[in-house]
């Protein structure tokens, strides 16, 4: 019944499957990849024809983690999988930049690429897989890929490079790098690195690379086995007459449009050159087919004359240099209500950043297959059509705001303090204002910018820088701080962030077969230069980390209290702790290692509840004087509450150094009074005194009473009586001799329930 093709290899220490013919036969390509226990289906199919006057190329990439693939059910109401997370929309991004310069140009067949992981054994990540699989089902399928690509995750753990690390190994290493190549070049780079060297940086590419290669050959292996035959595609002589008549036409106009170094007169120029072949070609009686042909043309030719003019005369666009970068402004403090705020410009590109601190409470909660965990640090990145002069959808995020903001999350993550040093949960935001080229970076510059100005205690400032690349035959031009243009006409976009130490995240993408070792080690020195340079003008703003925080912030100061005492702050039901919140107005937040964080605008609250909770874990001193409450009133004394949470005896005697004859005459419940500690018994009852302090400088009295004599102990007492005069067995008469009946017992004591006349208290007071 089934066809099963199967091709394995060792990988990294586990072993890659790669099988098709067995499941969703009836997709053009599907392929089981399976590694460890992890194992990711993905699914290709292709439409047979092109939709009426359909331009460009629809190619649909999801990613989806099914929670059945870990042992798990959704949280949430409906408990189903609904839509994107952020990681899956993330590795879906991931699957799509590597695959999609590798169909041909003219292709606009639509295509989905569905890729759902089916089984996760929580050590091998199903991202890389699932990029794999979706090599391996479009080599198979048919369609015209020039592929296959492989994909490797690289770590870096005490000075060595990790094949598809674990978790654990990327949280104890400096690097988390995923790459995806073909044999001959690298495709696509996606990085997180502990301000790790150029040097160490190119190796891991290098190394990701060669790890490729295996998946590549394993790849080769399974098509050989499986693949479908090829689709025909229609041979095209690339329209180029028309190609010409349009150059004749308005190859000057669009040579001049690029010398504009304003971004609006550039485009109004070019549009008005595109409008004038367009009247042209219509009136020269040219189908609607053609026409659309020639306009799409345009494209190609801005791009001959835009990389033409940098190859030659190392003219770009704006009349930069190659190395050059736009001017720069930096400011600080730009909202007056926000915790942190920056306003970075670089040209026409432009990020207001905005810092928010909040508590433990505001932590951002993610549910995914590793299970439900809690993130303190998070990033968002907004793109509003005005930033580029143009109308259109304003809403939710898209996958391409997704994606500028985790890469800048990445790129700030490193330098971040832990949760020990700073327990504030931090929210950025960067609100593109202007964006003609790497906006991504000007949010990392100007995040860096007000989670400074907000007092957050970062290792270095991070500034970030984007480049380009011109490549034709041996020819190529290496360009700094792309503008937006450059991207689009460009062979690269290659974005590096980082420190005056080292780098901090990096991401790549190709669009052409390959680049050679050398442009490749050339673009990242060339990198660091620029990053140097507007680290320096960032400088200019605020060159390290306020020593305040802002006014509206929130203060939150942290307590390390011994677990056996967690119970005794929580208290039955919460009652202790809801207590604690009420009467000072601070949160109060507790781990399950003692962790205590207070939190609150008002640094008096904060003090009233770390003086609380003080009070409920430390233990009192026999001597020491405190601060207390009256909280009842007895006929023979009052009881304290102090230290916040322990109460004690002050007994008639020790309120005041006259006869106190009652209570109430001189104490209300409520009153503020200062005791002494006289004694703690092995049960923890306490004893105070009163009259030995000053009321109110709180400061000890010479206690003027006679000293108490001590007790006789019982050890003491003489020789137990034997036989008729001790106490010997329980039996006879005990030794009392003859009981004396009814009235010969003679009169009775009276009982003294108060001191004696030295203030002794009796015994039996006491406890």
């Amino acid at each position: 019944m089934f066809d099963v093709k199967k091709v394995s290899i060792e990988w990294g220490g586990e072993t890659l499957t790669l099988e098709t013919g067995k499941v969703a036969r009836q997709a053009d390509g599907a392929v089981m990849a399976t590694l460890g226990e992890t194992v990711v289906l993905c699914a290709v199919t292709a439409a047979k024809s092109v939709k009426d006057g359909q331009d460009f190329f629809p190619l649909t990439v999801h990613y989806q983690e099914k929670y059945s693939a870990a042992g798990r059910i959704p949280g949430g109401f409906f408990k189903r999988e609904r839509g994107a997370t952020e990681k899956e929309t993330l590795v879906s991004r991931l699957i799509d930049r590597p695959i999609r310069p590798l169909f041909p140009e003219g292709f606009y067949n639509e295509i989905n690429t569905i890729a759902h992981v089916l089984s996760y054994d929580g050590h091998n990540e199903p991202d890389i897989l699932a990029l794999v699989a979706a090599s391996a089902a479009l080599t198979i399928s048919g369609v015209p890929f020039m592929g296959p690509i492989g994909a490797a995750r690289v770590g870096y753990v005490d000075g060595e490079y990790v094949l598809n690390p674990t978790d654990e190994q990327v949280a104890a290493g400096d690097l988390d790098l995923v790459v995806a190549a073909t044999h001959d070049a690298v495709m696509m780079v996606e990085s997180e690195a502990n301000e790790l060297s150029e040097d160490i940086m190119l190796g891991a590419v290098l190394f990701a690379h060669d790890a490729c290669r295996d998946v590549i050959k394993a790849i080769i292996n399974l098509a050989e086995q499986a693949a479908k035959e090829p689709w025909e595609m229609a041979a095209s002589d690339g329209n180029a007459d028309l190609k010409a008549k349009l150059k004749d036409l308005i190859g000057a106009d669009i040579a001049a449009a690029y010398k504009l170094t304003d971004k609006s007169a550039r485009s109004n120029a070019l549009n008005a050159a595109r409008d004038k072949a367009k009247a042209q070609f219509t009136a020269d009686g040219l189908s609607p087919q053609d026409v659309m042909a020639g306009i799409k043309l345009t494209k190609k030719l801005e791009s001959e004359i835009v990389r033409r003019a940098i190859l030659k005369d190392g003219t770009r666009i704006d009349g930069r240099t190659t190395t050059q970068i736009r001017p720069i402004v930096a400011e600080t403090h730009f909202l007056p209500r926000a915790h942190g705020s920056s306003l970075f410009t670089r040209g026409e590109t432009q990020s207001i950043s905005t810092c928010t601190l909040g508590t433990k409470d505001a932590e951002q909660m993610i549910d995914g297959l590793g299970g439900l965990r809690y993130e303190n640090f998070m990033l968002h990145y907004n793109f509003p059509p005005y930033s580029v002069g143009e109308v259109g959808r304003f809403g939710a995020p898209g996958r391409r705001e997704i994606g500028h903001g985790k890469l800048a999350w990445r790129a700030l993550h490193p330098v971040l303090p832990t949760k020990d040093e700073f327990p504030y949960t931090i929210r950025l935001t960067s609100d593109i204002t202007e964006s003609n080229g790497s906006s991504s970076m000007a949010t990392v510059c100007g995040g860096s910018l007000s989670l400074m100005d907000a007092g957050v205690p970062i290792k270095r400032p991070v500034s970030g820088i984007a480049m380009g690349l011109i490549l034709e035959g041996g020819e190529y031009a290496i360009l700094s701080d792309i503008l937006g243009d450059e991207d689009h006409l460009g062979d690269m976009d290659f974005k590096v962030a980082g420190t005056s130490e080292g780098i901090t995240t990096m991401q790549m993408d190709i669009k052409i077969a390959g680049i050679t070792r050398e442009i490749f080690e050339k673009a990242l020195n060339q990198a660091k230069e620029g990053r140097a340079h507007i680290l320096g003008e960032m400088n200019k703003a605020l060159g390290e980390t306020r020593q305040e925080l802002s006014a509206h912030a929130p203060r939150i100061e942290t307590m390390q209290i011994d677990k056996s005492k967690i119970r005794d702050i929580i208290g039955t039901g919460g009652k202790v702790i809801r207590e604690i919140v009420a009467t000072t107005g601070a949160k109060v937040d507790i781990d399950d290692e003692g962790l205590i964080k207070i939190s609150s605008s008002d640094l008096s609250q904060i003090e009233a509840a770390r003086k609380w909770i003080s009070g409920i874990v430390e233990e009192a001193e026999v001597g020491k004087i405190y601060d207390g409450k009256v909280v009842n009133l007895v006929d023979f004394g009052a009881f304290v509450n102090f230290m916040g949470g322990k109460d004690g005896l002050v007994h008639v005697s020790e309120i005041k150094n006259e006869r106190v004859e009652k209570v109430a005459d001189v104490l209300t419940e409520g009153q503020d009074v200062k005791v002494k500690v006289l004694e703690i018994d092995q049960r923890g009852k306490v004893r105070l005194s009163m009259r030995v302090v000053d009321q109110e400088t709180g400061e000890e009295l010479e206690d003027t009473r006679p000293a108490r004599e001590p007790r006789e102990p019982r050890g003491d007492r003489g020789p137990r009586r034997d036989g008729d005069g001790g106490r010997g067995g329980r039996g006879g008469d005990r030794g009392r001799g003859p009981r004396r009946e009814g009235g010969d017992r003679g009169p009775r004591r009276e009982r003294n329930d108060g001191p004696d006349d030295q203030g002794h208290v009796p015994d039996f007071l006491k406890d």
